[in-house]
């Protein structure tokens, strides 16, 4: 027993003590800035692929690295008048990988300013490339004349020489205020359906969608005819005959509304909250206004597609539980004449499940219209939100079905009024 502690009583000792030796020898290596100045010979790409790859410039939010001498002397580095984050586990003597400031400099001189322990600057000529502006989403691409609407996006820049502008369908647009990621605008009157471009100094971009998109309609008019719009007749059809409605809340004529009822966890208000558009008719036959979704819109790319539809819910009904479940489905799994709801229950078969009100317990829109979007990439749940096993395939787009239920149940009981027109489905 005491030769057994005496093995283990110096096993113990032996490994402190190796311990405090890596430890002291370790001290060596703990990040130090050094004396003098630094020495850039050239920037690159990061990655062992671009080794070769020498750059003169990079777009702001790119990450270089850069090779050289006494690189540990900086203590701080400038492109153009903005400072860059300095990290010392990416720096060495003779490499550094760091990321160009996101801001758009104040002034431009095309140098990288490098600052020692001294307050000593050493320069480097390198240009800091500021991309054109990008174009994300708009709160409401349907917004009538004399609305406000917001696009929002990225480096939108105004500059004396070239101001920042917007066109849509061909004619100038009055901006209101903007920042770097939105500008908010006024809709001018008479403004039809037509293309929105931005441009700054820094070059010109054409949104994705339209001003008043049209392109990949399925549901606009809900088939009362509204005047003035492309028809494409689809309404209701299933086992549902949900509210169309044509009023003071309006968007563009006539709206479908869900809700209207109590909504708690375990709430199945299917005459309330379920609108289905089921193709074909009880003969088999798929004409008209009966036809398959796949019929009007290609679903070739769908996975470069997303749903996109106006909503607007008044904060007097706002929605606080239950998820929508927006289920895109084939004729395998559903027409009029097989029409049955168990493809989506208690079933593995993927849809998307819109939760806006997840987030925060609470979800309306303030009674104004707002533009939703739901990638198609994102139908891939099961009705409780766990994934589904089975994705979506290019046969799976003959019929829609809308229903709020299941999802998130952790809300709060609330009898929302939810207003939908405009279901469209587009390339984005």
């Amino acid at each position: 027993m005491n030769r057994l502690f005496n093995r283990l009583f110096l096993l113990s000792a032996l490994t402190l003590t190796a311990a405090v030796f890596t430890s002291c020898e370790d001290e060596p290596d703990k990040y130090k800035i050094s004396g003098g100045n630094p020495t850039i010979r050239y920037i690159r790409s990061v990655g062992a692929d671009a080794t070769d790859s020498l750059l003169t410039g990079a777009y702001m939010d790119n990450t270089i690295c850069i090779v050289g001498e006494n690189l540990r002397s900086i203590t701080h580095m400038f492109f153009n008048d903005q400072e860059a984050k300095l990290i010392p586990s990416l720096i060495t003597d003779n490499t550094m990988i760091v990321t160009i400031p996101s801001q758009i400099p104040g002034e431009v001189f095309n140098k990288i300013f490098m600052v020692n322990n001294s307050n000593d600057t050493t320069t480097y000529d390198f240009q800091v490339l500021v991309p054109g502006p990008s174009i994300n989403n708009m709160s409401n691409e349907w917004a009538k004349a004399g609305e406000q609407a917001t696009i929002y996006g990225n480096y939108f820049v105004d500059d004396p020489n070239t101001p920042l502008s917007l066109s849509i369908s061909g004619k100038n647009v009055a901006i209101d205020e903007f920042d770097m990621s939105h500008l908010t605008f006024t809709i001018p009157q008479g403004l039809s359906e037509g293309p929105i471009e931005i441009t700054t100094v820094y070059g010109k971009k054409k949104a994705k969608f339209n001003y008043r998109d049209t392109n990949g309609m399925l549901f606009n008019d809900f088939g009362t005819g509204d005047a003035g719009e492309a028809s494409t007749g689809l309404t209701n059809h299933g086992w549902h005959a949900q509210q169309i409605l044509n009023d003071e809340n309006s968007l563009d004529g006539s709206y479908l509304m869900l809700g209207d009822c109590d909504v708690e966890n375990s709430t199945w208000a299917d005459s309330n909250l379920s609108f289905e558009y089921w193709p074909g008719d009880w003969d088999g036959t798929f004409t008209g206004v009966n036809s398959r979704l796949s019929d009007l819109v290609s679903f070739a790319d769908f996975a470069n597609m997303a749903l996109k539809f106006e909503v607007n819910i008044p904060s007097s009904n706002p929605w606080t539980n239950l998820s929508m479940q927006v289920i895109f489905s084939g004729d395998a799994q559903v027409t009029l004449l097989t029409a049955n709801n168990t493809f989506f229950n208690g079933t593995d078969y993927p849809r998307a499940l819109w939760t806006p009100w997840s987030s925060s317990g609470s979800y309306d829109t303030g009674g104004k219209w707002t533009t939703v979007t739901i990638p198609i990439a994102n139908f891939k749940y099961k009705n409780d939100g766990t994934p589904a096993s089975v994705p979506l395939t290019a046969s799976n787009f003959t019929g829609l079905t809308l229903f709020i239920w299941s999802g998130v149940t952790s809300g709060t009981t609330c009898h929302p009024i939810i207003r939908i027109d405009n279901i469209r489905a587009v390339e984005i």
